[in-house]
């Protein structure tokens, strides 16, 4: 039925009070209509003016000022080994994942070029739809039967790993308890969920199991998130008191394993056979192929059920384009050689023995490393930390700092990766390099505390001249 009734018309006051009322608005930033008639003609903000830009601007001014380059992006002219090529100056190469020594093989290299002419370099497509490969099943099988199994599953990155599967298994009602220490992508997937995310102190089982105390009752699923091996610190948990926790508390137990795959345990199985427990108390195996297995991308290992939850509910699996299969044969002949060849994994430990073991014997702060694959040194003062990093670059050794945020405050620390090929020699090198070097800063009194206070004087007296 239409309404046939005559539009009302306003009165004189009624439309001297809404002509009023636009203008009103048109003139008020705030305003709907003001925004619109404000914004003709400016454009939007500048990106310095995003969140965090300004510390990487104060950053590289500082290195400008004291005379060193950025040390971070460095282009590396050669294969990455223990030995590299940075910008035109030959290294002995500390700044590489290659633990094993794998990567440029000849088997691994003629595997890659196999995939690429039967395959191409790219499936061109996810694999929900039509980029499922052969090799894709060979490799998730071989990795499932690493962890005693049921199921494995690759994703194109290892960070994109951890943020798809912890947001998709987990979400409101929920509780994700982590090390503090946990890789950004464990924190991103965490936030991302909508779970309620708590962080322990670093490797206390103790303070975890309070917290699970004090909050697993009031919430439905709860999933304790941890690290093989710390890619910061080169230190690990206690799996077995994990284990025991974490079955007490009725709680999921997932672990990365980036940087644990062909470093810990004797034939490189990872956090499971360093401390003797078996694979299948941890219901969520995490781990890469871009350290240890010298390609690209990441998996996870578990039940059947989580295998195949994660294959139609996980983003980054549904929305992504499948591992290339070169990628994928890449790894999957890496992990072979690992299996085939354990004394890569003796060969690494007696490096990484021997470096953490040097180190100690100088007085150099290597913190709770367990001297593996990973070992910091852990030097405190930014400035000193990014100069002798850098002076270590002149003499031939390529180290990389690692500053503040991604460290505490005051643990600026340059980290050491240790390779099953790096020499006694090599790591003798470094180490007295190091010694020197770091005796000279010293003595130069050069601190990121006296460059600010430099910097505050030379402002206050540029103030006082303008006055």
């Amino acid at each position: 039925m239409v309404d046939e009734t005559p539009p009302r018309r306003l009165s004189r006051d009624m439309r001297s009070a809404l002509i009023a009322g636009v203008k009103k608005a048109a003139g008020s930033p705030s305003g709907l209509l003001g925004g619109m008639l404000a914004g003709r003609g400016r454009k939007a903000p500048g990106f310095e003016n995003l969140p965090g830009f300004e510390a990487i601007r104060l950053q590289q001014s500082l290195a400008g000022k004291i005379g060193i380059p950025v040390p971070f992006y460095r282009l590396h002219e050669a294969r990455a080994g223990v030995s590299t090529v940075v910008e035109g100056r030959p290294c002995v190469n500390f700044t590489s994942y290659d633990y094993l020594g794998l990567n440029g093989h000849p088997r691994i290299t003629a595997a890659v070029t196999e995939a690429a002419e039967k395959w191409g370099t790219s499936v061109s497509a996810s694999r929900l739809t039509s980029g499922e490969r052969e090799c894709h099943r060979a490799l998730e099988g071989e990795l499932a039967g690493i962890y005693g199994a049921e199921a494995a599953l690759l994703f194109v990155s290892g960070h994109a790993t951890n943020v798809t599967t912890i947001g998709t298994m987990m979400g409101e009602g929920d509780l994700i308890i982590h090390d503090s220490l946990a890789h950004n992508s464990i924190v991103v997937g965490a936030q991302l969920s909508g779970a309620h995310r708590v962080n322990f102190p670093h490797n206390d089982i103790d303070a975890l199991d309070r917290l699970l105390t004090q909050l697993r009752g009031q919430f439905r699923h709860c999933l304790i998130v941890t690290e093989g091996l710390f890619s910061m610190d080169g230190d690990g948990p206690d799996l077995a008191r994990l284990v025991e926790v974490k079955n007490r508390h009725t709680a999921w137990l997932m672990v990365d394993e980036a940087h644990s795959l062909g470093v810990l345990g004797k034939t490189g199985r990872g956090l499971f056979e360093h401390s003797g427990v078996a694979p299948s108390e941890v219901d969520v195996w995490m781990g890469t192929l871009s350290k240890t297995l010298v390609s690209c991308g990441g998996y996870i290992a578990g039940s059947q059920v989580l295998i195949d939850f994660l294959k139609y509910r996980a983003p980054g699996m549904v929305y992504s384009v499948g591992l290339p299969a070169t990628a994928t044969m890449a790894a999957l002949t890496a992990l072979d050689l690992m299996l085939a060849e354990p004394e890569r994994v003796t060969a690494l430990h007696e490096a990484g023995g021997y470096f953490l073991s040097k180190a100690r014997s100088v007085g150099l702060d290597v913190g709770d490393s367990w001297g593996l694959a990973v070992t910091p040194v852990v030097l405190g003062d930014s400035l000193q930390t990014v100069m002798l990093s850098e002076r270590l670059m002149e003499r031939g050794y390529a180290t990389v700092p690692v500053l503040p945020p991604g460290v505490p405050e005051k643990a600026a620390r340059i980290r050491f990766f240790i390779s099953s090929g790096h020499t006694k020699a090599q790591i003798d090198g470094v180490i007295d390099t190091m010694i020197a070097e770091r005796a000279a800063l010293s003595h130069s009194g050069i601190t990121l505390a006296s460059i600010a206070k430099n910097t505050i004087l030379q402002r206050l007296q540029a103030l006082e001249e303008e006055e």
